[in-house]
């Protein structure tokens, strides 16, 4: 994992404070409500600029530098947040932290975004399903505005009122059309309060649907034909505005964007996580917080966690770690997917499983999530089971012969 490169003799000065930009306070759908509010309490996920709230309050007084119209962070404190303090504390003043990783993946790529997005242009996230792009995208959103919450999830369903504005019929027919009656979209609310936008698989919607981004991105104006003509008829994006789009490259023909769409987005594409260690600590990490919200401890050891990592891994490539070649199935075998193995694994540790063999049942997990997609790749799964497993069971690998001797499992 790529470390960001924080200045560890930082002091913020009267002079630094005084340039130190906040979100207007008539921005009220961006700002962060704290952590261990009794609204957190309940919920399942937590959204990070409300499970990191202290971070990012943190950061805001740690580097007070220059920052782009609207910004809750610097630039290079956004890197931060994202990537962490490599394990140190930062210090400001008499107060210390050290800032969680959030992100596996190269901080060049982070930096990239950051940049994107402080030049007001669009980003656009692609890549395979289950590389972590959505989870940028809000924690992108979290350190610059103060929210992610403003998106769009696109689909074949979506309308262009969904990326623009609705009406309230009944305040429409009472007063005619007005900006009292009118409902703004996520993205409306981002353009005109200077926030950020997010629209998850864009490719998913229509292309007449994608297009009505085009003159968004471009004039950074939406028409509104129903209201006066004139400047009282356009609706004006505030300093700060811009947009994150993820796409899945497994749903490229679904909806192919248009050319004049694609110049109005600089694209990132976010890789699987190229090293087996911080891919291994992020599946714990991950894991470990889903079992614990299920209301149980964590249980599956290190040993079956590298060995599903590394099934994953090799699946995932077409080629073992040790450079054997391995026929890929059709379906994405994401990291995201190994922390739902991991998960179910953690999960029956806790309620069924007494005599606690995880690793009997990773097969059976193995094999479906390879035949998801399509029922023949358990072919494809047994050709690895009697490649590169049998190869490291013969080499003397004790948990490869476990697994050796569970390949019965897979034909079931």
């Amino acid at each position: 994992m790529s470390t960001p490169a924080t200045p560890s003799d930082h002091k913020t000065t009267p002079s630094d404070r005084s340039t130190a930009r906040t979100a207007p306070s008539d921005r009220r759908t961006a700002k962060a409500a704290p952590a261990d509010g009794a609204a957190t309490r309940d919920r399942q996920i937590v959204p990070p600029e409300q499970k990191y709230a202290a971070e990012l309050e943190f950061l805001a007084a740690y580097d007070s530098g220059p920052r782009p119209p609207g910004w809750r962070l610097t630039p290079r404190a956004v890197v931060t947040f994202v990537l962490g303090s490599d394990g140190g504390k930062l210090r400001c003043g008499r107060k210390s932290m050290a800032i969680e990783p959030k992100f596996v993946g190269e901080r060049a790529l982070v930096e990239r975004c950051v940049v994107t997005l402080a030049g007001e242009r669009g980003l656009l996230l692609v890549g395979e399903p289950g590389t972590a792009k959505s989870m940028l995208s809000e924690l992108l959103a979290a350190a610059v505005c103060g929210t992610s919450a403003l998106t769009v999830q696109g689909t074949a369903g979506t309308t262009e009122d969904q990326l623009k504005y609705g009406w309230n019929y009944a305040l429409l027919l009472a007063k005619g059309p007005s900006r009292e009656a009118l409902v703004p979209s996520p993205v409306l609310t981002a353009m005109t309060t200077g926030a950020v936008a997010r629209i998850e698989e864009v490719t998913r919607c229509l292309p007449e649907v994608q297009d009505a981004l085009v003159s968004l991105l471009s004039e950074r104006r939406i028409a509104v034909p129903e209201l006066a003509a004139g400047e009282d008829g356009q609706l004006h994006a505030a300093p700060g505005f811009t947009l994150i789009a993820t796409a899945n490259l497994r749903d490229k023909g679904v909806s192919e964007m248009s050319a004049a769409l694609k110049r109005r987005f600089n694209f990132e594409t976010v890789g699987p996580i190229a090293d087996l260690a911080a891919e291994v600590e992020l599946v714990r990490r991950q894991s470990t917080a889903a079992v614990a919200r299920a209301g149980a401890p964590y249980a599956v050891d290190d040993t079956v966690l590298e060995a599903l990592v590394t099934a994953f891994r090799d699946l995932r490539t077409g080629r073992s770690v040790e450079g054997w070649d391995v026929e890929r199935p059709s379906t994405v075998m994401s990291t995201a997917e190994a922390v739902s193995v991991a998960t179910a694994l953690g999960v029956t540790a806790a309620y069924l499983d007494g005599d606690g063999d995880l690793l009997g049942r990773l097969p059976g997990q193995l094999i479906g999530v390879v035949r998801k997609d399509d029922p023949a790749d358990t072919a494809r799964l047994l050709g690895y089971w009697d490649g590169a497993v049998r190869r490291r069971a013969e080499q003397g690998a004790a948990t490869w012969r476990t697994l050796w001797d569970l390949r019965s499992a897979l034909e079931g």
